[in-house]
């Protein structure tokens, strides 16, 4: 629970009046831009399945599970130990078990793994960059 609030924390805005005066919706304001930590990825086992978004779990396409962010979110990824970069669609809700507590921030499909180069590692520490709110957010907003 306290590792949970931690990483709501590390998304929480401490600007919010920058947001704010540059327009950004009060949704907007509630997330930071960026996030440090472990990413792990996920594959065989999910492949096939249906995710939190109900999109189907393609091993190979660049998706992504956090556990705060909007569904439909876009981040970019970066392996901070070799420099790769990869922009990752959030479409899932994880990671649980035994990776969160070791610190994973975020669980990356196996094709985004590949294009970070840590397969064989299994986990890699990242930044995490907010590129753009889900339309889930964006949906809310509208109807207010």
């Amino acid at each position: 629970m306290a590792a949970g609030a931690a990483v709501l924390a590390l998304f929480v805005c401490t600007g919010a009046g920058n947001a704010a005066a540059n327009g950004a919706s009060a949704t907007a304001q509630r997330y930071q831009r960026t996030q440090v930590g472990l990413a792990s990825f996920y594959g065989p086992g999910f492949h096939g399945e249906h995710t939190a978004s109900g999109e189907i779990f393609d091993q190979r396409k660049l998706v992504a599970a956090h556990r705060t962010l909007p569904l439909g979110s876009v981040v970019r990824v970066t392996n901070l130990d070799n420099g790769r970069a990869v922009t990752l669609r959030i479409i899932d809700r994880g990671p649980y078990g035994k990776n969160h507590r070791k610190g994973c921030i975020i669980d990356v499909s196996k094709g985004a793994a590949r294009r970070l180069g840590f397969v064989r590692e299994g986990l890699v520490h990242v930044r995490v960059r907010l590129v753009k709110l889900g339309e889930e957010t964006q949906a809310a907003e509208a109807n207010r």
